[in-house]
């Protein structure tokens, strides 16, 4: 089949496309899926150039899980598709479902991980012709969208889902959403305002519009002082995707018992943090990685039920997998960048 394998740690060099890549045989409680389309994420950029390594140039802990990573992987996460095939447990009735895949996985070729892995990540993702998954992360999806605009969905959505259910997002509260042009946080956007919540945003000048069209109530640019803009103890919530130099207005701009959830920090890892903050204002802190039970259930039926809008930025074909994360590093996209597979 035809697919993209990432062949180690480095540049756009370590992306190749093949034609020669083994379709994968699901095994007794998997489903072979024939990908429509699978979307980029900052995960695939961040695995490739070993971001996640903790250590000193040393890449043994640079996957998304901390572990080692095995080459060549198919990465790919975001993915929308039809079920083909089927393992000999599964229900002969899933044949020809159209799926959204789950991209947290917590079940590998019959076996439940003691640890989550991530689609693409510790396993074959998206960026190929056919991959297979345990049919429990298989979803299936009634939607008149296109698999272009469904591939947009599993990975923003359901982090974005994820924080706000974790963090007791409700009706009235005010959040504020950081990055909240990127794929998680104009899904977050949508998703609270889907809950009833007042949302600030916060975003780049030429973004500004965009943002307020999907549901935003208020915006601020990206080096506007929160404090001055909004004050001290105004915000019930933050959802945040940067961390960097701003993060202490962030939880200085928090109410006393407000909450933080964190899945991102494409702006810096390293934050300082007056402990004395937290803790004299009762702040939660919540690391948001693997998935609830129930987000992503609950994220298929907004998106049937269609509470939320795919925000597609961009579409490229396979082959053109180095435009489409060139483009998605440029940061100029609002929304998603999606590759068409079938």
């Amino acid at each position: 089949m035809r697919g993209v394998y990432l062949k180690g740690h480095g540049d756009f060099d370590m992306l190749e496309l093949r034609n020669d890549i083994p379709v994968p045989k699901p095994g007794p409680n998997e489903v072979l899926i024939k990908v429509g389309a699978a979307a980029v994420n900052n995960t695939d950029i961040n695995t490739r150039k070993a971001w996640y390594s903790k250590g000193n140039g040393d890449s043994d802990d640079a996957s998304w899980s901390g572990n080692p990573m095995k080459f060549p992987r198919i990465q790919g996460a975001d993915v929308c598709g039809r079920i083909v095939s089927i393992g000999e447990h599964v229900n002969t009735q899933r044949l020809n479902e159209r799926v959204l895949i789950e991209p947290c996985i917590r079940e590998f070729n019959g076996e439940i991980l003691t640890q989550a892995w991530y689609f693409g990540s510790e396993c074959d993702g998206g960026f190929a012709e056919y991959t297979v998954v345990s049919s429990i992360h298989a979803y299936a999806i009634k939607s008149d969208l296109s698999d272009v605009e469904l591939a947009s969905f599993p990975c923003s959505y359901s982090t974005a889902e994820n924080m706000l259910s974790r963090s007791k997002v409700l009706k009235g509260e005010t959040v504020l959403i950081t990055g909240a042009s990127g794929g998680v946080g104009s899904a977050a956007v949508q998703l609270a305002k889907a809950r009833g919540a007042k949302v600030i945003g916060i975003t780049s000048k030429a973004k500004v519009e965009k943002v307020l069209q999907i549901g935003a109530d208020k915006v601020l640019m990206r080096d506007d002082n929160i404090i001055q803009k909004l004050g001290e103890n105004s915000i019930d919530v933050v959802i945040d995707l940067v961390g960097g130099k701003q993060w202490p207005d962030l939880i200085n701009a928090l109410k006393p018992s407000g909450r933080y959830a964190v899945a991102g920090a494409i702006g810096d890892p390293h934050v300082k943090l007056d402990i004395r903050t937290l803790y004299l204002k009762d702040l939660t802190f919540f690391g948001c990685t693997v998935l609830n039970e129930n987000v992503f259930s609950n994220l298929i039926m907004h998106i049937e039920n269609k509470n939320i809008s795919p925000l597609v930025s961009a579409s490229y074909p396979l082959e053109d997998i180095v435009k489409a994360q060139q483009s998605f590093l440029d940061k100029q996209h609002i929304g998603k960048i999606v590759l068409k597979i079938n």
